[in-house]
């Protein structure tokens, strides 16, 4: 495939790009500074320990990527037709960090600098806030001020905080301050925690492959099954990779819980409003970061509703640019494609 991809677009929609990652210098230090210390968690050593120092091209350029808020992370999305990115803070964020005062003060300085990038280039970059979940009060007030001052249209977390997910009743006040603030959750994938990385680490699937998904997939399933969508109807969750397969296991997912409540097997399955398949049609927003696969997105609108289904690139880990041009030669009325690559993003960041 080598059409040209172009920005603009002629091609009858703007390519937003809903999951795109940056990093700051220091941070990338802390995780270093933690793996020679020995305070890491083994995600943290197996991911960190090889991007932040292989001399592999993959491992190189991704680190020049991820601190490069400027003209070359411009000229990689001219490259590769990319109108608009919405940019995090790269996984796992702040939140392997044990000093809880450190993490704060790098994720308000991340922030700073998001924000500043997205002011000089403010038709290119659209900013999702970091917080440090270990303070779920500072948090709450840093998700007011990035969408206050800050010009941010969302949150992103990066799963589980020290093997510890969002489900409990302490992180409260971060889904208070978002349905204060009327902006999304984006759940992004993290290493597993160490108490269930192990088989997945010694295969080498603890990562994007697989431990990813799993592991993201089930904090999202702890936050439905747990009943935060009841708590907070207004709520939307956005999760990416296609859903971190929750989609295709939607029948048996639904039938399965059902029965675990009927039988009141476990304590904590409470009966429900909805079902989990109406949650994910309701409450829950997908991004096919990493799967560009016109299947599978096929199958997530069919199942999800077409308005819940987002295009994201996952800059810089898969930078490829025939996966843009499958996306736009996808079989899909013109409408319905207008929805995946602009106007879903557009209604749901409020762009």
């Amino acid at each position: 495939m080598t059409t040209e991809l172009k920005t603009g677009g002629e091609q009858g929609y703007l390519r937003i790009a809903t999951e795109e990652a940056f990093a700051t210098r220091e941070i990338i230090d802390v995780y270093l500074r933690m793996i020679r210390d020995g305070t890491a968690d083994k995600g943290l050593v197996s991911l960190w320990g090889f991007y932040a120092t292989s001399p592999s091209e993959r491992a190189t350029q991704i680190l020049e990527r991820l601190l490069d808020l400027g003209e070359r992370r411009i000229a990689d999305m001219d490259a590769t037709g990319i109108d608009k990115a919405i940019l995090a803070l790269t996984s796992p964020g702040v939140q392997p960090l044990l000093d809880v005062e450190e993490a704060k003060t790098l994720a308000a300085r991340a922030n700073d600098t998001l924000a500043a990038a997205c002011e000089k280039y403010p038709d290119r970059y659209i900013g999702m806030g970091t917080v440090a979940p270990q303070d779920p009060e500072w948090s709450a007030r840093e998700i007011h001020r990035g969408a206050k001052e800050l010009g941010f249209k969302g949150i992103q977390i990066n799963s589980h905080t020290q093997g510890r997910y969002l489900d409990e009743e302490f992180f409260d006040p971060i889904f208070r301050a978002l349905v204060e603030v009327d902006q999304p959750l984006y759940i992004h994938p993290a290493t597993s925690p160490d108490s269930m990385i192990d088989p997945m680490l010694e295969a080498g699937l603890d990562g994007a492959i697989f431990g990813f998904g799993v592991e993201t997939g089930m904090h999202l399933l702890r936050l439905i099954t747990i009943g935060i969508f009841d708590k907070y109807p207004s709520l939307q969750i956005m999760v990416g990779h296609m859903g971190e397969a929750l989609p295709y296991w939607l029948y048996r997912l639904d039938y399965m819980h059902q029965a675990g409540v009927r039988s009141q097997r476990y304590e904590r399955m409470k009966p429900l409003k909805k079902t989990i398949a109406e949650y994910l049609q309701s409450n829950v927003l997908v991004t096919n970061s990493g799967v560009a696969w016109e299947p599978a997105i096929k199958f997530c609108q069919q199942v999800m509703g077409e308005d819940r289904v987002m295009y994201a690139m996952d800059y810089p880990y898969q930078y490829v640019a025939d996966e843009v041009r499958a996306m736009d030669a996808m079989d899909m009325s013109a409408e319905t494609k207008k929805k995946f690559f602009q106007t879903n993003a557009e209604k749901w960041f409020k762009l």
